[in-house]
């Protein structure tokens, strides 16, 4: 089939996808030199299954779940965070590598700037003490609520952390029931129990 054919139809050749990665990155240099993205965005393989990683200026926004669905995650955060979304850049380097460490049981805790924006007043509060709870250490949602400065806003953490937009990086795993039960898990329970499990491994 002929180039021009194939073109028609829809497919491209080697040098088509070569010249549009060339295309895309120089325009992904450009924007980042001129300060002109909202947010630039990577995926990730983990053995919790592919992480979209996305990041701001100001530090990483999203970390989502491939059962969230990257596509729809990346056209929520065009429209709350910004329009100028491309994939690529160095913002998430080290997000990337503190993941790999992390998994490898090597890292315990993340150093990445971190941008909140998308988790206000309770919900913030309760993603900060998140972060206060040690790697391989528990608490129940009652436990955070107190801590958040709520004691009775027990559903409000359940809230808080079913819509924590920094998974693994803000420890939401780390939040059972008071029975001990997993509760719910944004990437689903087998990805609770498994990071759970690589902790307690340590």
């Amino acid at each position: 089939m002929s180039d021009s054919l194939t073109q028609l139809l829809g497919g491209s050749s080697a040098a088509d996808d070569a010249r549009l990665a060339e295309l895309h990155s120089g325009l992904l240099r450009r924007a980042l030199a001129e300060d002109a993205l909202d947010v630039t965005y990577r995926t990730v393989d983990s053995p919790v299954g592919s992480l979209l990683l996305a990041a701001t200026p100001a530090g990483v926004v999203r970390v989502a779940f491939e059962r969230e669905d990257h596509e729809r995650v990346l056209d929520w955060l065009g429209t709350t965070v910004g329009p100028r979304i491309l994939e690529g850049g160095d913002r998430l380097d080290l997000l990337a590598r503190e993941l790999d460490d992390y998994f490898a049981g090597r890292r315990h805790g993340f150093d990445v700037p971190l941008d909140l924006r998308l988790a206000r007043g309770f919900r913030r509060a309760v993603l900060q003490h998140l972060g206060e709870i040690p790697y391989g250490s528990t608490e129940s949602y009652a436990q955070v609520a107190a801590a958040a400065g709520s004691p009775r806003a027990v559903r409000a953490v359940g809230s808080a952390c079913a819509t924590n937009p920094l998974p693994i990086v803000v420890p939401c795993h780390r939040v059972l029931r008071s029975d001990g039960a997993l509760g719910g898990y944004l990437g689903g329970l087998p990805a609770k129990q498994r990071l759970l499990a690589l902790e307690a491994a340590a």
